[in-house]
């Protein structure tokens, strides 16, 4: 297919956008359901609400934010340690906006940015980014619309169905995020021997400060912030990526 029959294959109006983002959003929307479910077993287990995890999950669309979150409550964290840890957690959203930035109109309205805002994941980024030229706003919300419906709802269905499923299957449903994690992991480490490297370290540090005297004392939510910020620092400066890299 030439350039020119694929840019007539695009949609040519906002709402055909926005029926293509739905097409599109499915398979995020099926894969952020399960995830969600065991999410939502977790807000169960600190005493949440199914209304309360269905909102928690509609302001921050963040698993990895939302089960440090839940952890700091279940501990009885205090206000400034939650949002230092979701913070640090979140960051590299703020990365990820600066670049799906670049895709936008610099003439579009400031209230679809703010929009574009609510919907930076990491499935959503990668999908609104390939977008040829421009980007549509309507065709980000339409995936975000359906992918983050699937989020909020596999969250309260988990807080509901959690008291309901037999506790073998919900110790399956949770280990769901470690799956995950693993799977985020383990391809791009098999490939780049520092990132494998820089694994091995942050799990050997990690360890340290849970079983050394005086480190096991620091709460589990500022050990994220400290390591973060140390580990990725010292990467950063160590092994630079280069602009072939980078683009």
């Amino acid at each position: 297919m030439s350039k020119n029959d694929n840019a007539k294959a695009l949609p040519a109006t906002n709402a055909g956008w926005f029926t293509k983002g739905l097409k599109d959003g499915i398979p995020i929307c099926l894969g952020y359901f399960a995830v969600a479910f065991a999410l939502g077993i977790a807000a169960r287990d600190v005493g949440l609400s199914a209304v309360q995890a269905f909102f928690m999950s509609l302001g921050m669309v963040a698993s990895a934010g939302e089960f440090a979150a839940l952890q700091l409550i279940g501990a009885a964290a205090g206000v400034i340690e939650m949002i230092s840890t979701t913070v640090v957690v979140n960051l590299r959203y703020f990365l990820m906006s600066c670049s799906l930035s670049q895709k936008l109109d610099p003439e579009m309205p400031t209230t679809h940015r703010f929009f574009l805002a609510q919907f930076v994941t990491d499935e959503i980024y990668a999908l609104s980014v390939m977008v040829p030229g421009y980007l549509c706003p309507f065709y980000t919300y339409g995936i975000g619309i359906c992918s983050v419906s699937g989020w909020c709802s596999g969250t309260a269905l988990g807080v509901i169905v959690g008291n309901i499923l037999p506790e073998t299957v919900v110790n399956a449903l949770s280990v769901a995020l470690y799956g995950m994690f693993l799977a985020i992991i383990i391809p791009p480490a098999k490939k780049d021997r520092f990132l494998l490297k820089l694994v091995g370290i942050s799990m050997a540090v990690s360890a340290l400060f849970t079983w050394l005297p005086y480190l096991s004392l620091i709460s589990s939510g500022f050990r994220v912030i400290i390591l973060t910020l140390l580990i990725a620092g010292a990467a950063a400066y160590i092994h630079p990526l280069s602009e072939e890299e980078l683009s």
